[in-house]
């Protein structure tokens, strides 16, 4: 069976002291799953690794496993190397500073109204994706009161983060 390279995206995952997991903890924890080639970017919960598993069985091995570990739910975001490619290439707010842009990764394509429903829009700019919600702020995001509803399942990562997933992937 041929082998898929992903990139596993965490949830609330070293963020503000809660969540605590080492990235040595994440690769180990990969690679007991028969991952291959786990490797973390930045301890923010970012592995891109090798499988021959479907989607849908990678993120519920992740998800399985990490439970066991922090002994509580910890929501995982999956893209194969190309949809993470795709994503960085799909970013309608390529020109702005990339650690001023997002994408917040969903399990599904966001509702059509996501943006709409959006409250607290100050001077951030909304894009729908096909898995994700690109978000361009404007002023940086520690002054923003931006709540997106159709956002809370998702996690965020800037636009530096998504191209050195991508590369890596696509290295992998």
């Amino acid at each position: 069976m041929p082998t898929t390279t992903y990139i596993a995206l965490l949830r609330a995952v070293n963020v503000g002291g809660t969540g605590k997991l080492p990235m040595a903890e994440l690769r180990a924890l990969c690679e007991g799953l028969g991952f291959s080639g786990a490797r973390t970017y930045i301890a923010s919960g970012n592995v891109v690794f090798r499988s021959e598993l479907k989607e849908a069985a990678v993120k519920a091995a992740l998800e399985e496993a990490l439970a066991a570990y922090a002994g509580k739910p910890v929501g995982v975001l999956v893209r194969t190397g190309a949809e993470m490619a795709a994503v960085l290439a799909a970013n309608p707010f390529a020109q702005a500073a990339p650690n001023r842009t997002v994408a917040i990764f969903l399990d599904a394509a966001p509702p059509a109204d996501a943006a709409r429903k959006a409250s607290g829009l100050k001077d951030e700019q909304i894009a729908l994706g096909t898995r994700e919600i690109y978000v361009h702020y404007g002023s940086g995001m520690a002054a923003s009161k931006l709540k997106v509803p159709a956002a809370q399942a998702g996690t965020a990562r800037n636009m530096n983060t998504v191209a050195t997933l991508a590369h890596w992937a696509c290295d992998a």
